[in-house]
């Protein structure tokens, strides 16, 4: 049976590309048994199939060529356990990245879903709220420039991808500006968080309690209205403010191109 293959052959047999098994002979990886000084051709035994089989391993494992060069250099088996416990860390940690991504992915799932079932639209009710996590800016907000400008500085204060966080984003009116109806103007800039704890100065809790709150059909701009309506709920029902309203607008134009889907919730924490 034949026992030297061209470089062709040994790239069709393993499934690798002739520009890579060029490249790894030029760096000392993988290197032919015999290189035709005239023609430059180069040749491949059987015996050499083993180590192109634990190359193609290893790199699927995530391992570089260096790494595996110099395994390949000093034979060792104490060396060799260490890289695969070093990787096996690595590739641990990725789950762990994966799985945090699949939860932000199923919660927003979720949150969507649950849009979709809501019949009461422009009602106000009264819930009880688990506590949640934030980072916000304090920052007096009176205009969409400011507010993207204030939210890539709390991105990147915080070192957040903002594509991880959408729909996350709320923003808050002082119980000051809520006594004088100033309701488009906006005291901070925040994002719920669903996973990691941040510290620092504008790291915020938002507390368990009692929320009145009411979702509508429209933008930001037209909440004026529905503010109106907490407000009157609260009177009427003798609560007490206990805190800055939070809004936060859960379907814009960037999920849905159908103004009717458009929906805008209001919080305001009571006592």
């Amino acid at each position: 049976m034949k026992n030297i293959f061209t470089i062709g052959e040994i790239s069709k047999l393993h499934n690798i590309s002739i520009k890579t098994l060029r490249y790894y002979d030029e760096i000392g990886l993988f290197k032919p048994i015999e290189t035709n000084q005239t023609n430059g051709y180069r040749y491949y035994s059987t015996e050499q199939f083993e180590q192109l089989n634990i190359i193609k391993y290893l790199r699927a494992l995530g391992l570089s060529l260096k790494e595996i060069k110099t395994q390949f250099e000093q034979g060792s088996l104490e060396n060799f356990v260490h890289l695969l416990e070093h990787h096996k860390e690595r590739t641990d940690q990725k789950i762990k990245e994966l799985q945090l991504i699949s939860t932000r992915f199923q919660n927003r799932i979720e949150e969507l879903m649950a849009v979709r079932q809501i019949k009461e639209l422009g009602v106000v009710k009264l819930k009880k709220i688990e506590a949640r996590r934030m980072v916000a800016i304090q920052e007096n907000i009176f205009s969409e420039h400011q507010l993207e400008l204030t939210l890539k500085g709390l991105e990147n204060s915080f070192n957040l991808e903002p594509s991880l966080f959408i729909g996350r984003v709320g923003l808050t009116v002082s119980v000051h500006n809520l006594s004088k109806h100033l309701f488009n103007e906006y005291s901070s800039v925040f994002i719920l968080l669903e996973d990691h704890h941040y510290d620092g100065d504008c790291s915020m809790e938002l507390p368990q309690g009692d929320y009145v709150c009411i979702n509508f059909n429209g933008k930001r701009e037209d909440s004026k209205h529905y503010y109106h309506m907490l407000l009157k709920y609260i009177e009427d029902h003798h609560l007490k403010i206990r805190g800055d309203a939070i809004e936060r607008m859960i379907v814009d134009e960037f999920i849905s191109k159908d103004e009717n889907e458009y929906l805008t919730e209001i919080q305001i924490p009571v006592t």
